[in-house]
């Protein structure tokens, strides 16, 4: 018989804007490091850009030692990297990058969304990589809404980004296997995820209010669950949830910045590559 996970803290998530971009963090914060292989989850906006405007800071810059994956909710996302991959993803798509042994990226507004502004609510996820796997070779795979299949019953879709659910294949075939989705809920609309024992969960709110194993969490709030089998989810208003797992990785982690990886000396020959021009 399955046993609920035991929910040991909420985390609100800590406003901390880049600029005029509006940005909340669940994890990491004081109380916690990281959600096992689930490491950092930076929630921008939802705010409203006005014609002409300057777009997303998020200029050129290096990663090596983990995968990024961005889900675009609202607005249009323009990536172009140092492995000659580019691309636009627009409302309900999903970016998934595997920074592996190196790349330089940048994620910008194009100019389409510069210039006639609108809505824009992004959220981006880094999942950690095994030791054996963070010198891979890097990759990228950028999927359109169209292109993710959903799941749907009585007041709940499953957008399937990765991972198996219900006879159905997410998008994105994950190196570690990692299932993510991001689950929308009409008012009692009811989501139950089962065989999660041994597996991090990561499982933040993003807007509405749920009830998560009979514990009501707002929006932005993350979930650390502890022992047990099953998440249940049922919402007390219209919801969006960003809901994931991923089999443990019992390593050290040490972060600097953009890169992630076992030691502090990986750390430092991380930067010496990047300043050598090693990652394009």
């Amino acid at each position: 018989m399955s046993v609920s996970k035991t929910i040991l803290r909420l985390h609100p998530a800590i406003r901390d804007d880049i600029g005029d971009l509006v940005t909340r963090r669940p994890v990491p914060n004081r109380a916690l490091n990281n959600i096992g292989a689930f490491l950092f989850l930076n929630h921008h906006g939802p705010q409203t850009y006005a014609p002409n405007n300057r777009g997303l800071p998020f200029g050129p810059h290096p990663h090596r030692g983990f995968e990024t994956v961005t889900f675009i909710l609202e607005g249009d996302l323009a990536h172009r990297d140092s492995g000659g991959h580019e691309s636009i993803i627009h409302a309900g798509g999903v970016q998934w990058m595997t920074a592996g042994s190196g790349l330089v990226h940048e994620e910008v507004s194009p100019g389409a969304f510069k210039r006639s502004g609108g809505p824009m609510e992004i959220l981006q996820l880094w999942v950690n990589l095994p030791a054996r796997l963070k010198m891979t070779k890097p990759a990228y795979t950028g999927v359109q809404a169209d292109q993710i299949p959903t799941i749907t019953s009585e007041n709940a879709t499953v957008h399937l980004v990765s991972g198996k659910y219900q006879g159905a294949t997410g998008a994105i075939n994950s190196l570690t296997g990692v299932f993510m989705t991001w689950i929308e809920l009409q008012p009692g609309g009811r989501i139950i995820f089962d065989g999660l024992k041994d597996r991090d969960v990561f499982c933040y709110v993003v807007r509405g209010d749920v009830a998560i194993n009979g514990v009501d969490v707002a929006k932005w709030n993350l979930v650390e669950f502890a022992e047990g089998d099953l998440v249940d989810i049922e919402a007390v208003g219209a919801s969006l949830v960003l809901f994931g797992h991923a089999e443990p990785i019992r390593e050290p982690i040490v972060a600097h910045g953009p890169f992630v990886m076992n030691t502090p000396q990986e750390i430092h020959q991380a930067y010496a590559d990047y300043q050598a021009g090693k990652f394009g």
